[in-house]
């Protein structure tokens, strides 16, 4: 039977501790401070929210209302989730604890992905790039067959079919995003290759057509700048972006700089929003470069976000809603670091153009990347039977990229929830949002209290808008992939 209005209030309450308890055990063991990645005794602590019966009694409570429907989606996905928390965490500790040696040198698994990107030696980078793929096979995958086979077995006790159909329930306009996917896709494939190809010549020294995957990290790490992007500059560059928009990172007392360099660090920035607004943690592991430089920057997105959101707001709007909105504010914050005035304020960049366009080629690749992805999980989510799988990750990533990928990343490279449809969402949003305040405060946005002014007014709203009511509300826009094309050939072009 429907849940009542009380029992909706008592399960908000339970939700928002839960996700707090959730995404401090995340913090912890990401950050370096405690080895293991312990879910089971949270969800068992919690395990009343994210019963089949809990899921289904919140689910005939919906009734139209979005707030509702979130908590659907949570109970469910909690659902989901215990399933397959011993799954999740056998992974996370056999990331923290494999290891593979090349070339006489031990390295941990969670280490190899950076020591492909700085690499020089080709050679070494593939051979990297073998051992990872065998610890992948090996060691992971089968953890992963045994989560992916649960998800499909579970879901049909939501009365799905299979998870595509699962989240249409949950209102995903996922065959609108996968018919602008496939028009990007063909859109911007000439350009990619072209741009693309310049890239990988001058970073790499391969065109693309002899490009390996292993070649790829090396080509996005983009090394040759890394003297203009130091590791001791990264934190006090955010400072003074920040407090160009009005906002003293430094006073914030409920946003928590984490740079402490631990050996079990994730070495990849992250924010963890412990509690929202009042606890939320900046992580970030400073090893310099440009791609660091972004990774600190779209992170400080979420974590401005999460800060400034209202704690007035139902938990729903705190914590859940819409992803594409806080991925959204991060993406804002990462692409800035691209923008030749900016460089220009904040690093006194020699070539900002360049780096500007060689920026906008990463950009591209990256949303060909993702929308080939999203396009790939809509088939595996879709009931497709899963032993081909393998080979058809392998052609939607080449179709996109032009460079063939490693068939073992077929399930490690699928988020849950399809969480690739926020990341192409929060690129159309950025778009949309950046030619707003380039409009309204012109092309330095950045420097304006007066930006800044409206950027905290918008996040102290948190998810309760989707990217598109928000978007429609503050620039009369829409989320479209093409806005994104746009802006990638205005980068290359300048």
């Amino acid at each position: 039977m429907p849940a009542s209005a009380r029992e909706l209030d008592e399960y908000r309450e339970r939700v928002d501790r839960f996700v707090a308890d959730l995404d401090e055990e995340y913090y912890l063991h990401f950050a370096g401070l405690k080895e293991t990645l312990d879910l089971a005794p949270i969800y068992d602590r919690y395990a009343d929210l994210t019963t089949l019966e809990k899921a289904r009694s919140i689910g005939e409570s919906v009734n139209g209302s979005n707030g509702i429907r979130e908590l659907w989606r949570f109970a469910c996905e909690g659902y989901l989730g215990q399933l397959t928390k011993e799954f999740e965490e056998k992974v996370a500790r056999l990331e923290a604890e494999l290891k593979t040696t090349v070339d006489g040198e031990e390295i941990g698994f969670r280490m190899i992905r950076p020591a492909i990107a700085n690499a020089s030696e080709r050679s070494k980078r593939e051979r990297l790039e073998r051992a990872r793929n065998e610890l992948v096979e090996e060691h992971l995958n089968p953890i992963y067959l045994q989560g992916h086979a649960a998800v499909r077995n579970a879901v049909r006790e939501f009365g799905a079919p299979n998870y595509f159909e699962l989240y249409k329930k949950f209102g995903f306009d996922l065959e609108s995003l996968a018919e602008q996917c496939r028009a990007f896709l063909d859109s911007t494939e000439r350009l990619h290759e072209k741009i693309a190809d310049k890239l990988f010549r001058d970073r790499v020294g391969v065109p693309l057509a002899e490009a390996e995957r292993w070649d790829t990290p090396r080509m996005m790490r983009g090394s040759t700048w890394d003297e203009a992007f130091p590791a001791d500059r990264m934190i006090p560059a955010l400072r003074r972006t920040l407090a160009d928009l009005g906002v003293d990172l430094d006073s914030q007392e409920n946003v928590h700089l984490d740079v402490e360099n631990r050996p079990l660090k994730d070495p990849r920035a992250f924010c963890a929003p412990i509690e929202v607004p009042g606890r939320v943690m900046l992580v970030i592991k400073p090893i310099g470069g440009p791609d660091d430089w972004g990774a600190l920057f779209h992170e400080a997105g979420h974590a401005e976000h999460y800060a400034h959101t209202s704690a007035d707001l139902a938990v729903e709007d705190k914590r859940l809603g819409d992803n594409a909105v806080t991925e959204g504010w991060a993406m804002l914050f990462e692409l800035v670091v691209n923008e030749p005035a900016w460089l220009e304020r904040r690093l006194d960049f020699a070539r900002p153009g360049e780096f500007a366009s060689e920026a906008a080629t990463g950009l591209l690749y990256f949303v060909r990347r993702y929308a080939a992805k999203f396009l790939y999980e809509l088939e595996l989510h879709g009931g497709a039977d899963l032993d081909p799988m393998r080979q058809r990750y392998v052609e939607r990533m080449y179709d996109a990229l032009k460079i063939e990928v490693s068939a073992v990343d077929y399930l490690a490279d699928v988020d849950p929830g399809f969480y690739s449809s926020s990341y192409l969402r929060a690129w159309t949003f950025e778009s949309a949002l950046r030619g707003f305040l380039r409009e309204e405060f012109g092309r330095a946005w950045f420097t304006r209290p007066e930006a800044g002014s409206l950027l905290r007014e918008l996040w102290s709203e948190g998810q309760r808008p989707t990217a598109d009511e928000l978007i429609d509300d503050v620039a009369d826009a829409e989320l479209e992939l093409a806005a994104v094309a746009e802006r990638i050939e205005e980068s290359v072009a300048a």
